[in-house]
C-alpha cells in the first residue's frame, strides 16, 4: 500500500510479513550453556550413576550366574548318585538272573530225569501186561503152574509200578508249579531287566546332560572372570571418575567468586529478557495500531476500479524501518549486558 502521507510517517512501525521476521536471541540458554560448561560437574554425575548402574546390574548377573552354578552342581551330584544306585540296582538284578537261571536249568534237568523215569515205568507196565497176556493164551497148557502164583508176583510188581508212576506224576505236577512259578520269576526278572535297561539308558543320556550342563558351568565361569575384569575395570573408572568429581568440586569451590558472578550475571540476562519480553509486547501494540492504520488508508486509497494501488515502495520503506528499529532494540541491550559485565 502506499503511504498516504508521502514520507512514509504513518506506517513506520508496521511489522514486515512474517516469513520476514527474524528470530531473536536467546541469552537465558547461551548463559545455562556457560554455567553448565563452567560447572562441569553434571556430566560427571551422569556418566557416575551410569557406571554405578552397570556396576549393580553386573553384580546381579554374577549372583545369577553363580546361583545357577550352585543349582548346577547339586544336580549334578544328584544325578551321580541316582547312577550309582542304580548302578547297584542292576547290579543285584543281574545277579537274582544269573540265580534264576541256575535254578531253572537245574529243575528242567529234574523234569526230564521224571520224564525218563515215567517213560521207564510205562515200559513196564506194558511189559507186564503183555506177560499177563501170555500167561492167559498159554492156561489151556496142563504142565503150567497155578495162574495166581504166577499174577502175585506180577500184580505186586504192577502196585509198585502204579505207586511210583503216582508218585512221578505228583512230583511232575509240583514240577510243573515250580516251572511254571520260575518262568512267571524269569519274566518278572526280564521286566527288571528292562527297567534296568531303560534306566541305563536314562542313566546315558543324564552323562550326556551333565557333560553338556558342564560345559556350560564352564562358559558361564568364564563369562564370571570376563564380568569379574569388568566389574574391576568400571571399579577403577568409577574411582578416577571420583578422583576428578573432587577436583571439580575443590575447582568450584575455590572458584566461588567466579560462580557468584556467574549467578549476577544469569540474575542480569533474566531482568534483561524480562525487559525484552515488554519491549517485545510494545512493539507488537505498535505493529498492530500500525496494521489498523495501514488497514483504514488502504481502503481510502483505490481507483475507480475498486481495487487498491501499489504499495511496493511503501511496504520497502516500513520493512527498513522494522529493521532498524529491532536493530537498535537488540544494540541497546548488548550495551546494557556489556556494561554490567
Amino acid at each position: 500500500m502506499a503511504d498516504p502521507y508521502g514520507d512514509g510517517r504513518a506506517l513506520r512501525n508496521h511489522p514486515p510479513p512474517a516469513q520476514q521476521q527474524r528470530p531473536r536471541l536467546k541469552p537465558a540458554l547461551e548463559m545455562e550453556d556457560l554455567i553448565s560448561l563452567l560447572h562441569g560437574s553434571d556430566p560427571v554425575r551422569v556418566e557416575l550413576t551410569r557406571l554405578e548402574n552397570d556396576l549393580h546390574y553386573k553384580e546381579k548377573e554374577l549372583g545369577d550366574a553363580q546361583a545357577e552354578i550352585k543349582a548346577l552342581r547339586l544336580s549334578e551330584r544328584a544325578r551321580e548318585k541316582a547312577v550309582e544306585d542304580l548302578t547297584e540296582e542292576l547290579a543285584k538284578v543281574d545277579g537274582k538272573l544269573k540265580l534264576t537261571e541256575s535254578l531253572l536249568e537245574s529243575k528242567n534237568l529234574e523234569a526230564k530225569k521224571i520224564n525218563d523215569e515215567k517213560k521207564a515205568a510205562l515200559a513196564a507196565q506194558f511189559a507186564a501186561e503183555a506177560t499177563l497176556r501170555r500167561v492167559h493164551a498159554a492156561q489151556k497148557d496142563d504142565d503150567m503152574p497155578p495162574i495166581e502164583a504166577i499174577l502175585a508176583p506180577l500184580e505186586a510188581e504192577l502196585k509198585l509200578a502204579r505207586q511210583e508212576i503216582a508218585k512221578l506224576q505228583d512230583d511232575n505236577r509240583a514240577l510243573d508249579r515250580l516251572t511254571k512259578s520260575k518262568e512267571a520269576a524269569l519274566l518278572e526278572a526280564e521286566r527288571t531287566v528292562q527297567i534296568a535297561l531303560a534306566k541305563a539308558s536314562l542313566v546315558d543320556d543324564l552323562q550326556n546332560k551333565n557333560q553338556e550342563l558342564m560345559k556350560q558351568i564352564e562358559i558361564c565361569q568364564e563369562e564370571n572372570k570376563i564380568l569379574d575384569r569388568m566389574h574391576r575395570q568400571k571399579v577403577a573408572e568409577v574411582e578416577k571418575l571420583t578422583q576428578t568429581v573432587r577436583e571439580l568440586e575443590e575447582a568450584v569451590l575455590a572458584g566461588g567468586a567466579a560462580a557468584n558472578a556467574v549467578r549476577d550475571y544469569q540474575r542480569k540476562v533474566q531482568e534483561m529478557n524480562e525487559e525484552m519480553k515488554t519491549l517485545d509486547r510494545e512493539l507488537a501494540r505498535a505493529k498492530v495500531s500500525a496494521n489498523r492504520v495501514a488497514v483504514v488508508v488502504a481502503n481510502e486509497w483505490k481507483d475507480g476500479n475498486d481495487k487498491v494501488m501499489p504499495v511496493k515502495q511503501w511496504l520497502e520503506e516500513r520493512r527498513l524501518l522494522q529493521v532498524s528499529n529491532e536493530g537498535f532494540i537488540v544494540l541497546v541491550l548488548l550495551g546494557f549486558f556489556w556494561m554490567d559485565v
